[in-house]
């Protein structure tokens, strides 16, 4: 493959858009990831994703920004989801997975009533490479204002994913806290959907932190690594899916679960090499026992 092949994506200016955006947006993803792997809210991750749904197609029918809608839907799940958990003795596990399909049923519903007025492989798969100029305004503005607030509250939501517990003893407003960091996984679940839709968006907000968690054991390190995992990655599957002819969003997560998968096996620290290395290391200097000595 010559170098006049490899540079032909960039002289179309629909995917320069999709490569940057989907930068942008991976960045975001991976930074909030760290927050998302440290708290374990994995789950609610998946749910947020699936969750907009019904706002995506409620903003279509309405003529609104899908952003609005969206991002409303997302909110009134995770609203619902604590307050149902608040009310009832319901385990944490079982709520989300009753409101979030709910959510998400009630969005396949509105599809399947109006098939003709709502893009059903936009919504579940996303279409980067046909983002409008106002959306992309939307997921710029969008993710300047998750960047900008974790740079500010990034020590205050570290202690509150660790332990809440401390940080309500230390005085943190430990609720306030909890609704900033849905509402910012809220939002960026939003900025993620046009680039690999409702379906993949959990695996932009956690493999990401994942693959970080693996690598280095300093929360600040893991934050930066995974923001540069997840826009590393999704610039190179969007600029991948050129030559595939493949889903964009396919392109970007089989990207980072390979990457995931490479930390997996090869971390220094965590990996399946580190590990039997050390197991390895540990039999060597164990002393053997005299066979006849008494027992």
């Amino acid at each position: 493959m010559n170098a006049a092949l490899l540079l032909e994506p960039f002289s179309y200016d629909y995917m320069l858009t999709a490569i940057w955006v989907s930068a942008l947006v991976g960045g975001v993803c991976g930074l909030l990831s760290g927050f998302v792997t440290l708290k374990g809210w994995s789950l609610l991750g998946d749910a947020l994703s699936h969750a907009v749904v019904p706002g995506v197609a409620l903003a279509y029918l309405a003529g609104l920004p899908f952003a609005l809608g969206a991002f409303t839907s997302g909110i009134l799940a995770a609203a619902a989801m604590s307050f149902v958990k608040l009310k009832t003795p319901v385990r944490e596990d079982a709520v989300i997975g009753v409101v979030f399909t709910a959510f998400f049923a009630f969005g396949l519903l509105l599809i399947s009533l109006f098939p003709a007025a709502l893009d059903l492989k936009g919504i579940i798969l996303g279409n980067i490479l046909a983002i409008a100029p106002e959306d992309v305004a939307q997921l710029v503005a969008i993710s300047i204002a998750c960047l900008a607030v974790v740079a500010v509250k990034w020590r205050d939501l570290l202690l509150f994913s660790f332990d809440p517990h401390q940080a309500r003893v230390l005085g943190l407003p430990v609720r306030r806290l909890h609704y900033t960091l849905l509402i910012l996984l809220s939002a960026t679940t939003v900025a993620a959907l046009q680039a690999v839709g409702a379906i993949l968006v959990v695996a932009m907000l956690i493999t990401p932190g994942a693959t970080a968690y693996l690598l280095t054991n300093r929360f600040g390190k893991m934050l930066c690594l995974a923001a540069a995992l997840g826009a590393v990655t999704a610039a190179a599957g969007a600029y991948a899916s050129y030559f595939l002819d493949g889903a964009t969003g396919g392109c970007i997560v089989v990207l980072q679960t390979l990457v995931f998968l490479g930390a997996f096996v090869f971390s220094p620290r965590h990996g399946l090499l580190a590990a039997r290395r050390a197991r390895r290391e540990l039999c060597l200097v164990a002393p053997t026992p005299d066979p006849l000595s008494p027992p």
